[in-house]
């Protein structure tokens, strides 16, 4: 992922419908030994994000340093939330494509790996609450049929707020969704917000001469909650 000295990703960690009673999915559910074909190969991700990731040397570490303690966690507390922001170019999409690919044995092909953008999925704000209701079944049924799935939403700055609201019972501790463990599912937000921050930290280290290196979340997080919080609703 080539990319201009002050683009940055930056991670932030928060932490039809299927058929939810496949004798399968219950197979699944309840025993380690059967994960839907997830077979993470994390010295694999952590290779290729060396040799095809450029200038994203935060958003590299902490990823690999998430997955690898959820996917190391045989009962986590909660899913695991990835959220990825900087401006179009700048490597989102890509990374999150490079994650799926070594976590499933057969990379984005997986079809317990789910894909959701606001303007082909979402496109009607009168239609919101009919997304609401179809989205929330989407997520339990494929997490009753795989509690290994991975949820992808994309230009989650275009998003309608009412959408995002639906899925905030999934990302915590105290959801259930019977018959599985959904705390072993995988939700990877991608967004622009916050874009213009991130871009302005990393021209004003260039300006003092600083290495891109020397950034650490520390100069971005508070920056970039900010960011996102202000971001004007979508009508």
């Amino acid at each position: 992922m080539a990319a201009d000295w002050w683009q940055i990703t930056l991670v932030v960690l928060i932490a039809g419908f299927v058929n939810p009673w496949e004798l399968s999915a219950l197979h699944c559910s309840f025993y380690n030994f059967c994960e839907c074909g997830f077979r993470p190969n994390l010295n694999a991700l952590e290779c290729e994000l060396a040799r095809s990731v450029f200038g994203q040397h935060l958003a590299c570490d902490l990823v690999v340093k998430a997955v690898k303690q959820f996917v190391e966690t045989d009962s986590p507390t909660k899913p695991l939330v990835l959220s990825f922001h900087g401006w179009t170019g700048s490597g989102k999409t890509f990374l999150s494509s490079l994650l799926v690919k070594h976590l499933y044995k057969d990379g984005t092909r997986n079809p317990h790996v789910h894909y959701f953008s606001p303007i082909l999925h979402f496109a009607h704000a009168q239609n919101v609450e009919l997304y609401k209701e179809d989205l929330r079944q989407w997520i339990q049924g494929n997490l009753t049929q795989c509690s290994r799935s991975v949820f992808v939403f994309e230009e989650m700055d275009k998003m309608h707020p009412g959408i995002i609201d639906v899925l905030v019972p999934f990302l915590g501790p105290s959801w259930v969704v019977y018959g599985t463990n959904y705390r072993k599912a995988i939700f990877i937000f991608i967004s622009n917000a916050g874009g213009d921050v991130i871009n302005q930290v990393a021209l004003d280290f260039w300006r003092d001469r600083k290495d891109r290196e020397e950034i650490q979340l520390r100069h971005l997080q508070s920056a970039i909650s900010i960011a996102v919080m202000s971001t004007p609703e979508r009508k």
